[in-house]
């Protein structure tokens, strides 16, 4: 796929140049990417042990065709050991809270299995050589409520600070343009479980085939989205369209919602922060979906530093076109037996709701993979300080595509012992479809009512 090059916030870069020297880290540092660092800026090194070093990602397995269902590249890793309820204590310097909660929410069943670490993931030569202009380049404007000097690839290789590292997940790449079908349970506490299924699409703004980089008005745009309910009957038919913004303090995310019932268009400002996820029984904010997005001018973010945890990775098995959906969803979480788990280096960040900001949760810790910038395990936590929710999404490397991202995004309530699981694909014909292409004029609120149907 052809990226064309898009200056997100050119005007408020140029406004800035003259202090560039604020920006970014030192040309000493940003050397570093590519040598002791990848080009992403994780530790190329591995830790003696069990995470071995980076080598550059991998390739498609030999017998894979474009189109099929990935093949799993380490099918035939051994099993190393589980952890349990029963012996969670002696791993528990490498698990989150969150983990651990859910070891005793769900002893006789929750369990992690643990497999051999492999560093699989990587990103288009492209992503590699912007991410290291971006290092002495970008800078945090505006409280850190955007960028100057970003254009695209990874902006804090060498991250200073929690906020920066929030960015680098929030706008990572994710293969330009993309359209997928996937579903969404929220099960009930005896498993039970309706499927809503979505056909959803995004595309960065400089995918656009009218995209001119001259004569484009809203230098703010980060990408655009689209998502259909295609199913249950009942709410088949209604659309959401999201126009997001990268600074949403200087102009808010734009959202309509096109309603089959009552054909008609509204905006649709409750789509962002905690406002509810769509579909999602109340299981999910808006700001929970992709782990986070959206602005994050109501936390205050520390970065706590680095931290070895057993992390969901290279989820193929869970991602096989050999499961049924039901096969999957179970009572209190998902079938453990389908999950691989390894030991990776992350980012641990946490959030902290600022006075006077409001929020269904007060904190946020975030355990981001060091390798791809994803968020992969997130700790809530209510206003009584209390843990609440814990995310866990299962990685997988796109490796067709060279475009790290999600299997399945879980999100287990421990008060209510439902949870929420989105992005299965297994009983799905066609999987993801990148690169495809779409002007400005189909994300508009005119296509979108047009675009719906019931």
């Amino acid at each position: 796929m052809q990226m064309k090059k898009t200056i997100i916030g050119s005007a408020i870069a140029l406004t800035l140049a003259a202090s560039s020297a604020l920006a970014g880290v030192s040309a000493t540092d940003a050397a570093r990417l590519g040598k002791d660092l990848t080009p992403m800026g994780a530790e190329a090194k591995g830790n003696g042990g069990d995470i071995p070093a980076w080598t550059g990602g991998i390739n498609p397995p030999a017998g894979f065709v474009q189109g099929m269902k990935h093949i799993d590249p380490f099918a035939s890793d051994k099993l190393k050991f589980t952890i349990t309820a029963q012996n969670y204590e002696q791993y528990k310097e490498n698990l989150t809270d969150g983990q651990i909660a859910l070891f005793k929410k769900y002893p006789a069943t929750y369990k992690i299995p643990v497999y051999p670490t492999h560093r699989s993931a990587k990103y288009p030569d492209l992503v590699y050589n912007e991410t290291k202009k971006n290092a002495t380049a970008t800078s945090l404007i505006e409280g850190g409520n955007g960028m100057s000097n970003y254009e695209q690839g990874v902006p804090f290789p060498v991250p200073a600070t929690g906020l920066e590292v929030i960015w680098n997940h929030i706008v990572r790449f994710r293969g330009g343009s993309v359209a997928r079908v996937v579903g969404q349970v929220t099960p009930q506490v005896d498993g039970s479980f309706t499927m809503v299924r979505f056909r959803d699409e995004f595309t960065f703004k400089d995918q656009l085939t009218d995209y001119d980089e001259a004569t484009m008005k809203d230098n703010n745009i980060l990408f655009y989205f689209k998502q259909e309910v295609i199913s249950p009957a009942r709410l088949a038919g209604n659309v959401l369209l999201v126009h997001e913004t990268l600074n949403q303090v200087k102009e808010p995310r734009k959202a309509w919602i096109y309603n089959a019932g009552q054909r008609r268009v509204r905006r649709a400002p409750q789509v962002a922060y905690d406002g509810p996820g769509t579909a999602s029984d109340g299981l999910r904010t808006s700001d929970n979906f992709d782990m986070y997005n959206g602005s994050p001018d109501r936390y205050d973010w520390k970065l706590v530093g680095k931290k070895e945890i057993y992390m969901p990775y290279n989820s193929y098995k869970l991602n096989s076109g050999d499961l049924k959906y039901t096969d999957i969803v179970k009572a209190g979480h998902i079938n453990q037996d389908h999950t691989r788990y390894e030991k990776h280096r992350v980012w641990k960040v946490e959030a902290t709701l600022k006075e006077g900001q409001r929020h269904i949760y007060a904190k946020r810790t975030f355990y981001i993979d060091e390798d791809t910038w994803q968020a992969t395990e997130v700790d809530h936590y209510d206003g009584r300080g209390e843990l609440w929710r814990v995310a866990e999404a299962h990685n997988i490397f796109f490796y067709d595509r060279v475009v790290p991202w999600y299997a399945v995004e879980t999100l287990y309530d421990l008060q209510s012992g439902r949870y929420l699981a989105l992005g299965l694909d297994n009983e799905e014909e066609g999987g993801y479809k990148f690169g495809f292409e779409r002007g400005s004029k189909e994300y508009t609120p005119g296509a979108l009512r047009r675009s719906g149907r019931r």
